[in-house]
């Protein structure tokens, strides 16, 4: 899974049969800021707990999502190299995520924020 610069379009992650298509914003959307990137990235913590089974991957995974919670959590800015990091962190367990809607909406909102 890879995750590039997404203007207008929309984000599909799916596989065994599961499609989930998170669509972008159009023209002129302001980049999602360091709160909005927080939801997601909290929302999709959530979804692995409900929807993902448990074991070494997810583990990690949790891990990854939760030092990236912390980073934005009270900030007001996306610090440099953070969104490269989420999105390697998501390419790397695609696997894991694939079926997770919260996964599409967390990459959309990478794509739209470029890095």
């Amino acid at each position: 899974m890879r995750f590039g610069d997404i203007h207008g379009s929309a984000v599909s992650i799916g596989g065994s049969h599961n499609t989930n298509t998170v669509h972008q914003g159009g023209t002129g959307a302001a980049a999602p800021g360091a709160a909005e990137l927080l939801d997601a990235v909290l929302a999709l913590r959530e979804a692995l707990v409900r929807e993902a089974p448990r074991g070494a991957d997810r583990t990690a995974l949790d891990a990854e999502l939760d030092g990236v919670a912390e980073q934005l959590e009270g900030s007001e800015t996306i610090r440099p190299g953070l969104v490269g990091r989420l999105r390697a962190a998501l390419e790397r367990w695609a696997p894991l995520i694939e079926t997770v809607s919260a996964a599409a909406a967390l990459g959309s909102l990478l794509g739209a924020l470029g890095g």
